[in-house]
């Protein structure tokens, strides 16, 4: 049997996507309710709306691919600073050890989100509280 790493059990997906039970843990990630999801069809296990972009700087992004590594490099300085997040990343890391942890988001391009950095910031973070 080949071991796969804790990072691998970190996924994320649209949540318009229906769910699935290769999802294990459903979190939405956005700051704001997407919009046409009912709380059932959405089948969350948590909403981390305090670890979600800022206001102004999801504004500023408005989801251009141009703009997404000065996001990256914004919003990872956020969670950074937010008080909250490293509680969040640990909340996270206990939860990988029961199974896969789904990161959902409603932005309509999957190569231009902010899950995508929220994903790689969690991974690091979570290495260090492995380590």
């Amino acid at each position: 049997m080949l071991f796969r790493s804790k990072m691998d059990y970190i996924k994320i997906k649209r949540i318009y996507e229906p769910p699935e039970d290769t999802d294990g843990k459903r979190i939405l990630v956005d700051r704001l309710w997407p919009r046409g999801i009912s709380k059932k069809r959405a089948a969350l296990d948590s909403w981390a709306k305090e670890i979600a972009p800022s206001p102004d700087l999801r504004k500023w992004f408005g989801h251009e691919a141009k703009k997404l590594n000065d996001f990256g490099k914004a919003y990872r300085g956020e969670l950074t600073r937010n008080p909250d997040a490293m509680a969040w990343a640990s909340k996270i890391a206990d939860w990988l050890k029961q199974g896969d942890v789904t990161l959902l988001y409603a932005a309509k391009n999957p190569q231009v989100n902010h899950a995508l950095i929220l994903k790689d910031w969690l991974e690091q973070k979570i290495l260090k509280i492995e380590i």
